[in-house]
């Protein structure tokens, strides 16, 4: 038998949602309702419970999760980060691309249909507002051919006012998680004025989550978002999908009411409700497209019209080409172990970095410009910036000792008698170190700094000393 999918892929050539003229189709999908929805709408209030209450969280006293990019003060999970630990940023950005790659090449875009922020605002919370102002599809659509009178005012006035509360709901929100809790109320209940950059942020955030999720919608899974459009490079014929049945449902026809069994005909009656239940607009048995995000509502749609012919469920299903077609399910293959190994070995690396990562980060530099200076007592002196920043969210009180066997070298702090860090701050000073002249034998030398701080050893520091050329 020929694969039915060698017949016609010229869908692949267009997007379901523009037409010819590259007009936008509007789409109306159906309600869905069945198995997998109940499960997404379970799943929906976990994932939104922790979004809207991850701000209140405290771990330790300090927030669960802020990522401060104007201050450029970020803390994850209670531990405070700084740009000083920007390789840390970079590394977990290489085990998220890495496990993104896994994860798609096993389990295809469940990410998108069961996790995404975009998909489960969408699709469960405005979407479910809408069909309980205007109606499932064909209401939808029989109120905007309509003209414009008071029910139609009503309707569509109501909605997109909840619609924007909800987007003020989520602004703050995402406030929240970038400035904290207490820079979000004092912005609430100042005026404007007061705090102009703050109100205006909150309403440009608002305006985008309003206009997302009241006009653009779909379009941001299958025309903006780049995960949609790595799918088709990092699938493979043995990823787990939603995936139609086609040596099933081939070829696929209407039933005879009378004598629902068709021996010439697939399970497939053709009745298009997959198509109708789909917020992309995609038709399913066309097979994996870069616009399913796997949401699973023809799944439940097809199932149900399965159970009502009498003819098993699974028509369309969680499955794989290759299972579908031989019969067989294979998730682990080469390149599925070979992904696991590099992202096992990542993360191991990033959990060492993470356990071996200082409280605070020292850093000694000679000033630029500086070579070195004879003292009135005949001494050797090279001027240092050092700078302290403190990653944790107690003050530390920093000691600075030369270690050296060599040289009778001695450390003076320029201003201050000692040093002190503030909590989640930064700390900049400038110090001399000053050497006998006799004890210096080369033009370079290497001093190690001790940097102590509640009689602990923090760190060690190996800086180079400047002194006279060939001095004898």
């Amino acid at each position: 038998m020929k694969d039915f999918y060698e017949y016609d892929e010229e869908y692949r050539d267009t997007l379901a949602t523009v037409d010819e003229q590259g007009k936008r189709i509007w789409v109306y999908p159906k309600k869905p309702k069945g198995k997998f929805h109940n499960k997404r709408i379970v799943v929906t209030i976990i994932l939104l419970t922790i979004f809207f209450s991850g701000p209140f969280i405290k771990i330790g006293g300090h927030p669960f999760l802020l990522l401060n990019i104007l201050e450029r003060k970020f803390v994850i999970f209670g531990q405070a980060f700084w740009p000083q630990d920007f390789f840390l940023f970079a590394l977990t950005l290489v085990v998220l691309f890495v496990f993104i790659i896994l994860f798609t090449i096993v389990f295809g875009r469940i990410w998108c249909g069961w996790a995404c922020p975009q998909t489960l605002f969408m699709e469960m919370v405005f979407r479910k507002i809408e069909y309980w102002i205007e109606g499932d599809a064909k209401q939808q659509i029989k109120l905007n051919k309509s003209p414009w009178n008071t029910s139609k005012v009503l309707k569509k006035g109501v909605k997109h006012l909840i619609y924007f509360v909800i987007s003020i709901l989520i602004s703050h929100t995402v406030m929240t998680y970038i400035i904290g809790v207490e820079q979000t109320i004092n912005i609430i209940s100042e005026p404007p004025s007061d705090n102009f950059s703050g109100f205006l942020g909150i309403m440009f955030f608002t305006g985008i989550f309003y206009w997302v999720f009241a006009f653009f919608r779909e379009q941001a899974c299958v025309v903006v978002c780049p995960y949609g459009r790595l799918q088709g490079v990092l699938l493979i014929k043995n990823s787990i999908v939603v995936a139609y049945d086609w040596l099933r449902g081939e070829p696929r026809g209407k039933i005879n009411k009378k004598n629902k069994t068709e021996e010439d005909k697939g399970d497939c009656i053709d009745c298009k409700l997959c198509i109708h239940v789909c917020p992309t607009g995609i038709d399913i048995r066309n097979g994996t497209q870069l616009e399913c995000v796997n949401c699973t509502a023809c799944i439940d749609v097809c199932d149900d019209v399965m159970e009502k012919i009498g003819r098993p469920k699974g028509l369309i299903r969680f499955s794989s080409f290759n299972a579908i077609k031989e019969g067989i399910t294979k998730i682990f293959n080469a390149r599925v172990i070979g992904y696991s190994i590099v992202l096992i070995a990542l993360v191991t690396l990033l959990s060492f970095f993470v356990g071996t990562r200082s409280d605070v980060q020292v850093t000694i530099l000679k000033v630029p410009g500086q070579l070195y200076q004879t003292t009135d007592d005949n001494r050797i002196s090279n001027l240092y910036n050092i700078e302290f920043v403190n990653k944790t969210f107690e003050d530390k009180n920093i000691i600075l000792e030369i270690e050296s066997e060599k040289f009778h070298a001695e450390l003076t702090q320029v201003g201050v008698s000692e040093i002190f860090v503030p909590a989640s701050e930064l700390y900049k000073g400038v110090f001399f170190i000053k050497i006998p002249k006799h004890e210096i034998k080369n033009s370079k030398n290497v001093l190690t700094v001790v940097v102590y701080s509640e009689g602990k050893i923090i760190d060690r520091i190996d800086t180079k000393f400047l002194g006279p050329v060939a001095l004898k």
